[in-house]
Protein backbone atom coordinates (compact mmCIF):
# COMPACT_ATOMS: atom_id res chain seq x y z
CA UNK A 1 0.00 0.00 0.00
CA UNK A 2 1.24 3.71 -0.44
CA UNK A 3 2.59 5.59 2.12
CA UNK A 4 0.83 8.94 2.49
CA UNK A 5 1.83 11.58 4.81
CA UNK A 6 -1.08 13.35 6.14
CA UNK A 7 -0.25 17.34 7.14
CA UNK A 8 -2.32 19.63 8.87
CA UNK A 9 -2.54 23.11 9.09
CA UNK A 10 -6.03 24.04 10.83
CA UNK A 11 -8.59 25.26 8.56
CA UNK A 12 -12.64 24.53 9.23
CA UNK A 13 -11.95 21.02 8.82
CA UNK A 14 -10.11 21.09 11.74
CA UNK A 15 -12.21 23.61 14.14
CA UNK A 16 -14.15 23.55 16.97
CA UNK A 17 -17.12 25.80 18.60
CA UNK A 18 -15.93 27.87 20.70
CA UNK A 19 -17.08 30.91 22.30
CA UNK A 20 -16.21 33.35 19.49
CA UNK A 21 -17.06 31.11 16.81
CA UNK A 22 -15.20 28.07 14.96
CA UNK A 23 -11.84 27.48 15.88
CA UNK A 24 -9.39 25.22 14.70
CA UNK A 25 -8.61 23.01 17.35
CA UNK A 26 -8.33 19.19 16.36
CA UNK A 27 -5.27 17.64 15.59
CA UNK A 28 -3.87 16.14 12.03
CA UNK A 29 -4.61 12.85 14.03
CA UNK A 30 -8.03 13.85 15.74
CA UNK A 31 -9.23 14.13 11.79
CA UNK A 32 -7.67 11.04 10.94
CA UNK A 33 -9.63 9.63 13.05
CA UNK A 34 -13.16 10.08 11.94
CA UNK A 35 -12.75 8.35 8.20
CA UNK A 36 -11.30 4.43 10.11
CA UNK A 37 -12.09 3.57 6.10
CA UNK A 38 -9.05 4.73 4.97
CA UNK A 39 -7.00 2.04 6.60
CA UNK A 40 -8.20 -0.02 3.38
CA UNK A 41 -6.51 2.40 0.74
CA UNK A 42 -3.18 3.73 1.94
CA UNK A 43 -0.81 3.92 4.84
CA UNK A 44 -0.97 7.00 6.71
CA UNK A 45 1.02 9.27 9.19
CA UNK A 46 0.40 12.46 10.16
CA UNK A 47 1.91 15.53 11.22
CA UNK A 48 0.65 19.30 12.35
CA UNK A 49 2.88 22.30 11.12
CA UNK A 50 0.42 24.76 12.24
CA UNK A 51 -3.00 25.16 13.29
CA UNK A 52 -4.37 28.10 12.27
CA UNK A 53 -7.68 29.53 10.70
CA UNK A 54 -6.61 30.03 6.75
CA UNK A 55 -7.28 33.87 6.94
CA UNK A 56 -4.28 33.98 8.66
CA UNK A 57 -2.37 32.08 5.97
CA UNK A 58 1.20 34.05 4.76
CA UNK A 59 3.92 33.39 2.34
CA UNK A 60 5.72 31.91 5.51
CA UNK A 61 3.44 29.06 6.09
CA UNK A 62 3.70 28.01 2.63
CA UNK A 63 7.52 27.72 2.77
CA UNK A 64 6.56 25.81 6.03
CA UNK A 65 4.73 23.20 3.86
CA UNK A 66 7.27 22.81 1.07
CA UNK A 67 10.41 22.38 3.36
CA UNK A 68 7.59 19.47 4.92
CA UNK A 69 7.01 17.92 1.97
CA UNK A 70 10.89 18.43 0.34
CA UNK A 71 12.50 16.58 4.01
CA UNK A 72 9.96 13.88 3.61
CA UNK A 73 10.00 14.04 0.22
CA UNK A 74 11.77 10.85 -0.39
CA UNK A 75 10.19 8.72 2.32
CA UNK A 76 6.27 8.91 1.43
CA UNK A 77 4.75 8.21 -2.02
CA UNK A 78 2.24 11.48 -1.48
CA UNK A 79 0.98 13.64 0.85
CA UNK A 80 -2.37 15.42 1.58
CA UNK A 81 -2.42 18.62 3.19
CA UNK A 82 -5.62 19.63 5.60
CA UNK A 83 -6.28 23.42 4.73
CA UNK A 84 -8.88 25.91 5.28
CA UNK A 85 -10.87 26.95 2.45
CA UNK A 86 -10.49 30.62 2.23
CA UNK A 87 -7.31 30.65 1.14
CA UNK A 88 -6.76 27.39 -0.10
CA UNK A 89 -6.47 28.27 -3.77
CA UNK A 90 -3.72 30.92 -3.19
CA UNK A 91 -2.27 27.65 -1.13
CA UNK A 92 -2.62 25.26 -3.88
CA UNK A 93 -1.53 28.09 -6.32
CA UNK A 94 2.19 29.06 -4.50
CA UNK A 95 2.88 25.30 -3.80
CA UNK A 96 2.72 24.66 -7.78
CA UNK A 97 5.57 27.15 -8.24
CA UNK A 98 7.49 26.33 -4.70
CA UNK A 99 7.04 22.24 -5.31
CA UNK A 100 7.74 21.74 -9.47
CA UNK A 101 7.95 18.66 -11.34
CA UNK A 102 6.93 16.52 -8.36
CA UNK A 103 6.34 13.09 -9.62
CA UNK A 104 4.37 12.49 -6.21
CA UNK A 105 0.92 14.17 -5.99
CA UNK A 106 0.53 16.87 -3.68
CA UNK A 107 -3.16 17.13 -2.80
CA UNK A 108 -4.72 19.83 -0.77
CA UNK A 109 -8.16 19.91 1.24
CA UNK A 110 -10.56 21.12 3.36
CA UNK A 111 -14.29 21.47 4.19
CA UNK A 112 -16.77 23.52 4.75
CA UNK A 113 -17.99 22.39 8.13
CA UNK A 114 -15.95 20.55 10.80
CA UNK A 115 -14.94 16.99 10.48
CA UNK A 116 -16.83 16.30 13.88
CA UNK A 117 -19.98 17.44 12.94
CA UNK A 118 -22.79 15.54 12.19
CA UNK A 119 -23.54 16.16 8.98
CA UNK A 120 -20.61 17.46 7.21
CA UNK A 121 -18.22 17.16 3.75
CA UNK A 122 -15.04 16.81 5.71
CA UNK A 123 -15.24 12.67 5.56
CA UNK A 124 -15.78 12.73 2.20
CA UNK A 125 -13.35 15.50 0.96
CA UNK A 126 -10.61 13.83 2.95
CA UNK A 127 -11.17 10.05 2.05
CA UNK A 128 -11.12 11.06 -1.32
CA UNK A 129 -7.73 12.94 -1.06
CA UNK A 130 -6.63 9.82 0.13
CA UNK A 131 -7.36 7.62 -2.61
CA UNK A 132 -6.33 10.36 -5.21
CA UNK A 133 -3.01 10.75 -3.23
CA UNK A 134 -2.81 7.01 -3.84
CA UNK A 135 -3.61 6.48 -7.33
CA UNK A 136 -1.00 5.36 -9.58
CA UNK A 137 -1.49 8.31 -12.11
CA UNK A 138 -1.28 11.12 -10.07
CA UNK A 139 1.24 13.81 -9.41
CA UNK A 140 1.72 17.82 -8.83
CA UNK A 141 -0.04 19.67 -6.61
CA UNK A 142 -3.69 19.37 -6.70
CA UNK A 143 -7.06 20.09 -5.01
CA UNK A 144 -9.55 17.22 -4.20
CA UNK A 145 -13.19 18.74 -2.97
CA UNK A 146 -16.89 17.48 -3.71
CA UNK A 147 -15.49 15.03 -5.67
CA UNK A 148 -13.52 16.90 -7.99
CA UNK A 149 -9.64 16.86 -8.87
CA UNK A 150 -8.47 20.13 -9.89
CA UNK A 151 -5.18 21.54 -11.34
CA UNK A 152 -3.56 23.84 -7.90
CA UNK A 153 -3.53 26.76 -10.64
CA UNK A 154 -6.66 26.44 -11.59
CA UNK A 155 -9.02 26.77 -8.63
CA UNK A 156 -11.22 29.49 -7.15
CA UNK A 157 -13.29 29.35 -4.34
CA UNK A 158 -16.95 30.22 -5.83
CA UNK A 159 -19.34 29.43 -3.28
CA UNK A 160 -19.14 30.78 0.73
CA UNK A 161 -21.37 28.04 2.21
CA UNK A 162 -21.68 25.03 0.00
CA UNK A 163 -20.10 22.17 -0.62
CA UNK A 164 -19.30 22.42 -4.06
CA UNK A 165 -17.09 25.14 -2.90
CA UNK A 166 -14.75 25.55 -5.66
CA UNK A 167 -14.52 25.48 -9.46
CA UNK A 168 -11.71 25.07 -12.05
CA UNK A 169 -11.31 28.53 -14.52
CA UNK A 170 -10.36 28.02 -18.00
CA UNK A 171 -9.32 24.39 -17.69
CA UNK A 172 -11.34 21.22 -17.09
CA UNK A 173 -11.24 19.06 -14.23
CA UNK A 174 -8.52 16.32 -14.68
CA UNK A 175 -10.39 13.63 -12.52
CA UNK A 176 -13.48 12.47 -10.06
CA UNK A 177 -13.59 10.70 -7.66
CA UNK A 178 -16.73 8.50 -8.06
CA UNK A 179 -17.69 5.48 -5.60
CA UNK A 180 -14.07 5.11 -4.14
CA UNK A 181 -12.40 5.14 -7.36
CA UNK A 182 -10.59 7.67 -9.30
CA UNK A 183 -12.35 8.58 -12.89
CA UNK A 184 -9.53 10.37 -14.79
CA UNK A 185 -10.19 12.47 -17.87
CA UNK A 186 -6.49 13.83 -18.77
CA UNK A 187 -3.89 11.37 -18.18
CA UNK A 188 -0.76 12.91 -16.50
CA UNK A 189 2.61 13.23 -18.59
CA UNK A 190 5.14 12.12 -16.22
CA UNK A 191 8.15 14.20 -15.87
CA UNK A 192 11.72 13.97 -17.60
CA UNK A 193 13.03 16.38 -14.87
CA UNK A 194 13.49 15.88 -11.16
CA UNK A 195 11.96 17.65 -8.29
CA UNK A 196 12.34 21.26 -7.51
CA UNK A 197 12.15 23.10 -4.73
CA UNK A 198 11.88 27.20 -4.24
CA UNK A 199 11.90 28.31 -0.48
CA UNK A 200 11.94 32.14 -1.51
CA UNK A 201 8.91 34.24 -2.09
CA UNK A 202 8.41 38.04 -2.62
CA UNK A 203 5.26 39.13 -1.05
CA UNK A 204 5.35 42.93 -2.16
CA UNK A 205 2.42 42.84 -4.38
CA UNK A 206 -0.70 45.06 -4.07
CA UNK A 207 -3.72 43.92 -6.02
CA UNK A 208 -5.54 47.27 -7.65
CA UNK A 209 -9.58 46.31 -8.20
CA UNK A 210 -10.83 49.00 -10.75
CA UNK A 211 -14.46 50.74 -10.07
CA UNK A 212 -15.83 53.41 -11.91
CA UNK A 213 -14.48 56.51 -11.21
CA UNK A 214 -11.62 55.61 -9.26
CA UNK A 215 -9.54 58.83 -8.76
CA UNK A 216 -6.03 58.82 -10.01
CA UNK A 217 -3.91 59.75 -6.51
CA UNK A 218 -4.01 56.38 -5.15
CA UNK A 219 -1.22 55.54 -8.22
CA UNK A 220 1.69 57.17 -7.45
CA UNK A 221 1.31 55.23 -3.30
CA UNK A 222 1.14 52.39 -4.90
CA UNK A 223 4.08 52.47 -7.27
CA UNK A 224 6.10 53.90 -4.34
CA UNK A 225 5.68 50.89 -1.77
CA UNK A 226 4.93 47.53 -3.97
CA UNK A 227 7.15 45.92 -6.38
CA UNK A 228 4.35 44.44 -7.89
CA UNK A 229 0.94 46.05 -9.22
CA UNK A 230 -1.96 43.65 -10.20
CA UNK A 231 -4.55 45.63 -12.15
CA UNK A 232 -7.88 43.85 -12.04
CA UNK A 233 -9.57 45.79 -15.06
CA UNK A 234 -13.13 45.59 -16.43
CA UNK A 235 -13.93 42.94 -19.32
CA UNK A 236 -10.89 41.75 -21.12
CA UNK A 237 -8.79 44.41 -20.08
CA UNK A 238 -7.78 48.07 -20.01
CA UNK A 239 -6.83 51.42 -18.41
CA UNK A 240 -10.35 53.95 -17.22
CA UNK A 241 -9.59 57.62 -19.05
CA UNK A 242 -10.04 59.13 -15.50
CA UNK A 243 -7.01 57.67 -14.76
CA UNK A 244 -4.68 57.26 -17.67
CA UNK A 245 -3.11 60.40 -17.49
CA UNK A 246 -1.53 59.76 -13.93
CA UNK A 247 -1.28 55.87 -14.97
CA UNK A 248 1.26 56.68 -17.94
CA UNK A 249 3.21 59.28 -15.31
CA UNK A 250 3.87 56.75 -12.76
CA UNK A 251 4.76 54.19 -14.88
CA UNK A 252 7.70 56.11 -16.52
CA UNK A 253 8.84 56.80 -13.02
CA UNK A 254 8.50 53.43 -11.54
CA UNK A 255 9.13 51.03 -14.47
CA UNK A 256 12.34 52.06 -14.94
CA UNK A 257 13.50 50.98 -11.51
CA UNK A 258 12.42 47.58 -11.89
CA UNK A 259 8.68 47.98 -10.66
CA UNK A 260 6.06 44.94 -12.46
CA UNK A 261 2.43 45.81 -13.58
CA UNK A 262 0.40 42.89 -14.50
CA UNK A 263 -2.80 43.45 -16.62
CA UNK A 264 -6.13 40.60 -15.69
CA UNK A 265 -9.77 41.14 -15.67
CA UNK A 266 -12.44 41.17 -12.49
CA UNK A 267 -13.95 38.33 -15.00
CA UNK A 268 -13.51 34.74 -13.64
CA UNK A 269 -13.68 33.13 -16.88
CA UNK A 270 -12.10 33.34 -20.60
CA UNK A 271 -9.58 35.59 -19.66
CA UNK A 272 -8.21 38.53 -21.35
CA UNK A 273 -7.18 39.90 -24.27
CA UNK A 274 -6.14 43.52 -24.19
CA UNK A 275 -5.57 44.14 -28.45
CA UNK A 276 -9.35 44.34 -27.89
CA UNK A 277 -10.06 47.85 -27.16
CA UNK A 278 -7.95 50.96 -27.53
CA UNK A 279 -8.04 51.44 -23.91
CA UNK A 280 -5.97 48.36 -23.35
CA UNK A 281 -4.32 47.74 -26.66
CA UNK A 282 -2.71 51.59 -26.21
CA UNK A 283 -1.34 50.74 -22.78
CA UNK A 284 -0.06 47.72 -23.29
CA UNK A 285 1.93 48.44 -26.27
CA UNK A 286 3.38 51.90 -24.82
CA UNK A 287 4.50 50.10 -21.34
CA UNK A 288 4.99 46.29 -22.31
CA UNK A 289 2.37 45.06 -19.16
CA UNK A 290 2.64 41.84 -18.55
CA UNK A 291 -1.25 40.59 -19.25
CA UNK A 292 -2.55 37.28 -16.98
CA UNK A 293 -4.60 35.80 -20.18
CA UNK A 294 -6.57 32.88 -19.03
CA UNK A 295 -5.11 32.82 -15.33
CA UNK A 296 -6.67 32.82 -12.08
CA UNK A 297 -5.81 35.99 -9.62
CA UNK A 298 -4.81 33.57 -7.05
CA UNK A 299 -1.81 32.15 -9.49
CA UNK A 300 -1.39 35.54 -10.92
CA UNK A 301 -0.69 36.53 -7.52
CA UNK A 302 1.39 33.73 -6.65
CA UNK A 303 3.37 33.35 -9.66
CA UNK A 304 4.87 36.51 -9.20
CA UNK A 305 5.43 36.18 -5.53
CA UNK A 306 7.76 33.43 -6.70
CA UNK A 307 9.35 34.96 -10.11
CA UNK A 308 10.17 38.08 -8.32
CA UNK A 309 12.37 36.21 -5.02
CA UNK A 310 13.98 34.61 -8.39
CA UNK A 311 14.54 37.26 -10.31
CA UNK A 312 15.30 40.05 -8.15
CA UNK A 313 13.74 42.80 -10.28
CA UNK A 314 15.08 41.99 -13.74
CA UNK A 315 11.91 43.29 -16.06
CA UNK A 316 12.48 40.58 -19.09
CA UNK A 317 13.27 37.98 -17.03
CA UNK A 318 9.96 37.96 -14.98
CA UNK A 319 8.50 38.82 -18.10
CA UNK A 320 9.83 36.03 -19.77
CA UNK A 321 9.15 33.65 -16.62
CA UNK A 322 5.32 34.45 -16.24
CA UNK A 323 4.75 33.26 -20.03
CA UNK A 324 5.86 29.65 -19.26
CA UNK A 325 3.30 27.68 -18.41
CA UNK A 326 3.98 25.45 -14.64
CA UNK A 327 1.08 22.86 -13.47
CA UNK A 328 -0.99 23.94 -16.60
CA UNK A 329 -1.23 28.05 -14.85
CA UNK A 330 -1.09 29.35 -18.53
CA UNK A 331 -2.44 28.45 -22.17
CA UNK A 332 -2.13 31.67 -23.73
CA UNK A 333 1.51 31.45 -24.40
CA UNK A 334 1.20 31.62 -28.24
CA UNK A 335 0.21 35.71 -27.10
CA UNK A 336 3.88 36.05 -26.30
CA UNK A 337 6.31 38.26 -28.57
Amino acid sequence: MKRILMIGTGGTIASKQMKNGLTPGLSSEDILSYIPEVQRVCQVETMQICSIDSTNVMSKHWTLMTKTIEKFYDSYDGFVICHGTDTLAYTASALSYMIQYSAKPIVITGAQKPINMDVTDAKTNLLDSFIYAADEGAQDVNIVFGGKVIVGTRAKKDRAKSYNAFSSINFPYPAVIQDGHVIRYIPEIPHEEPVRFYHEMNDNIFVLKMIPGMKPEILSCIFEKYDCLVIESFGVGGIPESITEEFYAQMKVWKAKGKVVVMTTQVANEGSNMTVYEVGKKVKQEFDLIEAYDMTLEAVITKMMWLMAQTKHDYEKTKAGFYQMVNHDILFTTYYE
